[in-house]
């Protein structure tokens, strides 16, 4: 299981206060806490490292490339404008530690070390970061010409462009069925039901978050997962040093700048095979009513079931999405029970009834942080054999409120 440490980072302080400070990436990953906390930015970082992983483990560029003295600081946090996170006043204070399959990175007092690892078991991932901005996207009829400030954003506009285009008549949205068309011809996404159909334009706000985000999701999941009796395409040992070889006149040429040359690399790169997808979602729940938010997770955690090195990482306000990932943990748990029960085809069929099958979420695979905006620390969520402990930042919340309404009700007697 990759792992990250992080310590004097924008909002993030102290860091995490357990386990030597390590944030372990677990197959789902959940990140809560009040706004400012530095959701987003742990976030982001895991994207960054995870990308940066990728990046050295297919040879797009040496490690001494990433190495060079305020690389880092100043281009590759810049793509999710964190440049500024890390100011000179606590550089020398300010640390990221990463551990993964293919390499260990530590970034300390301004300078970033690469060590490389053997990386048999290693699996390359396709990274996507959805942001929480995707909402707009399909109100705009052509967000790829908007002049956007966030690489990310733009990134996800490709993805976002590449999944419609991959629609074969319509897809249909987990939401409330909808059908989700395309129209070729005029650019355009409609929503489908059985008596309407409007532009997603002109759709409530709930479904232009969550299309996006589904379409994108889909449309990589799939991308990456094996189909059956396929043969895995990754590069013959010619083929790698052709691909190494392009790489280098890529990176030697000086009349590229650095955004020509990622984007150089990465089309060379589309050559790899996938193995794994890497789904980094700021605010799933964006917009959405609680009965569709479960949905929406069920969705995702579909996507994520698809292949064994999937990954959701995700930023989220919502009690809800931690209280219906308990339970899909418990019918995991419930599951391997119900297999040694004598009638455990009828058990199997009321359990279905509650968790799918195809949502694969092992209590162990799952890691909840509760991110303090206070202190700027970061804790673990306790669990309970494995179910998460419905004692979180999110559900204390409702409690205040709950506390609030009472007092007034005291006062209300007091009056009367």
């Amino acid at each position: 299981m990759s792992r990250i440490r992080i310590r004097n980072i924008g909002p993030i302080k102290e860091g995490c206060l357990e386990n030597d400070g390590w944030l372990e990436i677990g197959k789902v990953t959940l990140l809560i806490g009040n706004q400012g906390s530095g959701k987003s930015t742990v976030a982001k970082l895991i994207s960054t490292f995870l990308w940066m992983e990728k990046a050295l483990a297919r040879g797009d560029y040496p490690a001494k490339w990433f190495e060079r003295k305020n690389k880092f600081k100043n281009q590759l946090l810049s793509y999710h404008r964190l440049e500024n996170y890390i100011p000179a006043s606590t550089l020398d204070d300010s640390s990221i530690e990463y551990e993964g399959r293919a390499c260990h990175i530590t970034f300390k007092n301004g300078d970033l070390c690469v060590t490389l690892l053997e990386k048999s078991n290693y699996s390359l991932p396709q990274i996507i970061y959805v942001p929480a901005e995707r909402n707009f996207i399909a109100y705009v009829k052509t967000p790829k010409e908007l002049r956007l400030s966030s690489e990310s954003l733009k990134e996800f506009i490709t993805e976002f462009d590449e999944a419609k285009a991959s629609i074969k008549g319509s897809i249909t949205l987990p939401l409330d069925g909808s059908n989700l068309e395309y129209d070729r011809l005029n650019d355009t996404l409609s929503l489908k039901g059985v008596d309407y159909k409007i532009k997603l334009s002109e759709a409530s706000s709930g479904f232009q978050s969550f299309a996006p985000l589904y379409m994108v999701s889909r449309h990589l999941a799939n991308a990456v997962a094996k189909a059956p009796g396929e043969k895995q395409s990754n590069m013959s040992s010619e083929e790698m040093q052709r691909f190494q070889k392009d790489v280098q006149e890529i990176y030697t040429n000086k009349d590229l700048t650095e955004e020509e040359r990622r984007a150089a690399i990465s089309a060379l790169s589309k050559r790899f095979r996938k193995t794994a997808f890497i789904n980094i979602v700021e605010e799933p729940e964006q917009n959405l009513f609680p009965t569709s938010q479960w949905k929406m997770l069920q969705a995702l955690l579909e996507f994520n079931s698809l292949s064994a090195d999937n990954k959701l990482i995700a930023t989220t306000h919502s009690p809800y999405l931690v209280g219906y990932l308990g339970a899909v943990i418990q019918g995991n748990l419930l599951r391997q029970i119900i297999l040694s029960h004598p009638d455990k085809n009828a058990l199997l069929e009321r359990l279905d009834m509650l968790v799918s099958p195809r949502l694969d979420c092992p209590a162990d695979s799952v890691r909840i942080y509760q991110l303090d905006d206070t202190t700027g620390q970061i804790k673990a969520l306790p669990d309970y054999e494995g179910i998460p402990s419905d004692r979180n930042y999110l559900n204390e919340q409702l409690s205040e409120g709950n506390k609030l309404f009472d007092q007034l009700l005291e006062l209300e007697e007091e009056l009367a």
